[in-house]
């Protein structure tokens, strides 16, 4: 897939690419959207994050990103683990969900309060009762889990971190990542829009063109996008973190293949 012309696509009508004819199919069982909607509304969970629900959509990804029962996933820079719940409680008792965040020997300021991202992982698993969640705090360079064993990988917000860090830097992790995949896994990539000729970096953005070459050099298929996150509302030129955006950022959201040998 070379081009994609951004903003077309809805969750419902969505463009799937198929190589040789193949149509990707597996024997999960289905995903019970319903539950996963109420265990977002459960007492235990952060109050900060159901108040992220509505522009951050989770059941709706979820279900674009074909996660079902049963599958192990890896969730990059999880942070204090927004997405952790969502996919705990997706993947179900007989799934895994590997929180992986870097080392830190400093503690950072979040909804969490001062804590390492680390420390607040370990807190959510055990105040949430998230018992299929693992907190995995190891460089992305090494993740310590066997290749080909994880059905299923979240990079949600990161992409432009390491993108703007130089495109190769992006390129090695996704190439780490794929590495860890299955084959025929899945790779569910969300990030903040931003523009040509504007200092993404500084704004911490990425354009959706920059996203896909990285993506497809680093070896996968882009399998389809949706508009779901998308925000024309979105001031492009201003900072995620401006206060002004609350944090609805217009994002673009993409399902990765990688393909068999």
């Amino acid at each position: 897939m070379r081009t994609i012309t951004p903003y077309v696509l809805s969750l419902s009508v969505v463009l799937t690419v198929f190589t040789a004819g193949k149509a990707y199919a597996n024997d999960w069982p289905p995903l019970d959207t319903a539950a996963l909607q109420e265990a977002l509304q459960r007492p235990e969970r952060n109050v900060a994050d159901r108040i992220r629900d509505p522009y951050r959509k989770p059941v709706d990804v979820i279900e674009f990103l074909e996660i079902k029962p049963g599958m192990t996933v890896l969730d990059i820079y999880a942070g204090s683990g927004y997405f952790s719940y969502v996919l705990s409680h997706a993947t179900g008792a007989d799934g895994q969900v590997y929180a992986q965040n870097p080392p830190h020997t400093e503690p950072t300021q979040d909804d969490h309060g001062e804590m390492t991202e680390g420390d607040a992982i370990f807190a959510r698993i055990a105040t949430e009762k998230l018992n299929n969640v693992i907190s995995l705090e190891r460089p992305i360079t090494d993740l310590g889990l066997a290749e080909n064993s994880v059905d299923m990988v979240l990079i949600s917000q990161v992409l432009h971190d390491y993108f703007n860090g130089g495109p190769t830097r992006a390129r090695t992790m996704l190439q780490q990542v794929k590495a860890v995949l299955k084959p025929d896994g899945i790779v569910g990539i969300i990030d903040h829009v931003g523009l040509e000729d504007q200092n993404n970096n500084r704004m911490h953005r990425i354009t959706l063109a920059d996203a896909i070459k990285v993506i497809e050099d680093a070896g996968f298929i882009v399998e389809a996008q949706s508009d779901l996150l998308s925000n024309p509302q979105d001031r492009h030129n201003r900072s995620i973190f401006d206060p002004m955006l609350n944090r609805a950022t217009d994002q673009f959201l993409l399902r990765l293949r990688k393909l068999a040998d």
